[in-house]
């Protein structure tokens, strides 16, 4: 049977913190699995067209900060996102997907990733969307979404990005709401490194590995 949609409004109690505290936060969250009011949430993001290099990044940084504590919280899209999530998932550590579709089965997209969303709320972590059941999403409940990603998260790491990625969206929605951003670097010749190029050229902080991330966040002492 499928799991219960539950509807979490702005002003109830279990309402996400940090989310509530943003400029524009959802009125209304559905959510299947367990939402907390106060959780160390840190998001990963990246295109979906990613190459190997940012699968294993993706997947070893949201390994290792799962490790130290953090829900790693991402939009469970092909590549980059559903490398996040298997990190977490990988230690069985608590992961949300923040998705731009309703969270019932026949709307979830991607569709391929169903099984991957099993995995996710049978390891306590949760879906999240703004979107009622039964909503498919568009080209405009994607951007929008990624507020969500960011501002529940204390910082947001982007692995791979092209010009136009939305994961640069997400940085964007985290500069306004005042978070940390973080980009791997990559190869000059990379199409996927330009935007993550760019980010660090305007003041993002270089990441190589979990301890750059959680030196910044003054946790330092949480691994390695």
């Amino acid at each position: 049977m499928e799991k219960e949609i539950k509807i979490i409004n702005l002003e109830d109690r279990n309402y996400p913190l940090l989310l509530k505290n943003i400029i524009n936060p959802p009125k209304t969250l559905y959510v299947k699995g367990e939402i907390l009011r106060n959780e160390k949430c840190f998001a990963i993001v990246g295109t979906r067209r990613c190459s190997e290099y940012g699968k294993s990044i993706a997947f070893s940084i949201a390994r290792d900060l799962s490790k130290a504590g953090f829900t790693i919280v991402s939009g469970m899209a092909i590549g980059v996102d559903t490398a996040a999530h298997k990190g977490s998932l990988e230690i069985n550590k608590r992961t949300i997907a923040v998705l731009g579709t309703g969270i019932d089965e026949q709307s979830i997209y991607p569709q391929e990733n169903l099984e991957l969303s099993d995995e996710i709320l049978k390891n306590n972590g949760c879906l999240i969307s703004e979107y009622p059941a039964e909503n498919r999403g568009s080209k405009f409940t994607f951007p929008e979404r990624n507020r969500i990603i960011s501002g529940l998260s204390l910082g947001v790491l982007v692995v791979e990005a092209n010009f136009g990625s939305g994961a640069l969206i997400t940085a964007r929605h985290a500069q306004e709401q005042k978070r940390k951003i973080f980009a791997i670097p990559g190869s000059i010749n990379s199409i996927n490194s330009r935007g993550c190029h760019d980010l660090i050229k305007k003041g993002a902080k270089l990441v190589e590995n979990a301890y750059d991330i959680l030196k910044e966040l003054s946790l330092s002492n949480k691994i390695y």
